[in-house]
C-alpha cells in the first residue's frame, strides 16, 4: 500500500473514531436525562423500550471504537490492509467501503460459509 493511501485510511480512522465518541457521548447524555416517571405503563413500555434500543447502540459504538483503535493499531504496526488469514494485501476497495476489516473479500467469503455451514 502507498504512503497517500496509508495517510488516507489514518485520517478516514481518525475520523470514525471521533464521531463514534460523539455519538457515544450522546447516547450516554440521552439515557442520563431519562428519569421520568409514567402514569401509563403503555408509556413507561416505550420508554422502556426506546432505552434498550438506544443501549444496542451504545454497545454497536463500543464495539466499532474498538475496531477503529485496532486498525489505527493496525497502521502504526505496518500490518493494516494485510488479511490476517492469507496474508495478502486487501483491496483498497474494499478497505474503503469496511476499513476496519482484517479478512481480503475471499477469506471472508470462506469464513461466512463455513460459519453458514454450522448454522445448519
Amino acid at each position: 500500500m502507498e504512503q497517500k493511501d496509508i495517510e488516507y485510511f489514518k485520517a478516514l480512522l481518525n475520523n470514525m473514531l471521533i464521531e463514534a465518541q460523539q455519538k457515544g457521548d450522546s447516547t450516554l447524555e440521552e439515557l442520563s436525562g431519562d428519569n421520568e416517571l409514567f402514569a401509563d405503563p403503555a408509556d413507561r413500555a416505550t420508554a422502556e423500550s426506546d432505552r434498550a434500543f438506544t443501549l444496542r447502540i451504545r454497545d454497536r459504538e463500543r464495539r466499532l471504537i474498538k475496531k477503529v483503535k485496532e486498525a489505527l493499531q493496525r497502521i502504526n504496526d505496518g500490518t493494516y490492509g494485510i488479511c490476517e488469514e492469507c496474508g495478502d494485501e486487501i483491496a483498497i476497495s474494499r478497505l474503503k467501503a469496511r476499513p476496519v476489516t482484517r479478512l481480503c473479500i475471499n477469506c471472508k467469503a470462506k469464513q461466512e460459509m463455513v460459519e453458514s455451514q454450522r448454522g445448519n
